[in-house]
C-alpha cells in the first residue's frame, strides 16, 4: 500500500517570509517613508505597539512550551509527531505564525514605519499560501478525523 500523505516542502517558507517583510519594510521605510498619524493617536499607537509585542512573546513562549510538552517538530518543514490543540493552539491553528504577523504590526505602530503594516498583511498572505495550506493537508492526512473536528473548532488565524 502507497503512502498519500502529502509530502512537506524543502524551503521553510514562513521564516524566510517573515525575515524579508522585514528588511523590505525597513529598506522602504527609509528610501520611501509614508506619512505617519502623530499627536494623541501616535502615542496610543505606540503604546498599543508594545502591548502587540508583549503579546507576540506570550504567544511564542506559550506556543513552544506546548510543543515541548507534546514532544512534537518545530520544522515547518516536517511531519508532526502529535496535534497539539491545547494552549495558544485553542484559539488559533497557527499562533506562531500569528504571532509573527503581529510583531510586524506592533513594530510599525512603534516605529512609525507604515511599510510593517502592508508587509504584515502580504506576509500573512503568502505563509497562508506557501506554507499553512499545505501544513494542513499534510495535517489532515495523517490525524484524520481528530485535525478536522479540531479545524472545525479552532479558526486558521483568530
Amino acid at each position: 500500500m502507497t503512502d498519500v500523505t502529502p509530502k512537506p516542502g524543502l524551503i521553510p517558507w514562513p521564516p524566510l517570509i517573515y525575515v524579508a517583510a522585514i528588511i523590505i519594510s525597513v529598506v522602504l521605510g527609509l528610501l520611501y517613508p509614508l506619512p505617519w498619524i502623530g499627536d494623541l493617536l501616535g502615542e496610543i499607537l505606540f503604546a498599543a505597539g508594545w502591548v502587540a509585542l508583549f503579546g507576540v512573546a506570550a504567544l511564542w513562549f506559550t506556543a513552544i512550551r506546548v510543543m515541548l510538552r507534546a514532544k512534537t517538530t518545530f520544522n515547518p518543514n516536517a511531519v508532526p509527531d502529535h496535534l497539539v490543540t491545547s494552549g495558544p493552539f485553542s484559539v488559533s491553528r497557527n499562533p506562531m505564525y500569528l504571532a509573527n504577523t503581529l510583531l510586524l504590526i506592533g513594530v510599525a505602530f512603534i516605529t512609525g514605519i507604515v511599510w510593517f503594516l502592508l508587509f504584515a498583511f502580504i506576509a500573512a498572505f503568502a505563509t497562508q499560501k506557501l506554507a499553512i495550506e499545505k501544513e494542513e493537508k499534510i495535517l489532515a492526512a495523517k490525524f484524520g478525523k481528530k485535525y478536522r473536528d479540531y479545524a472545525k473548532r479552532v479558526r486558521r488565524w483568530i
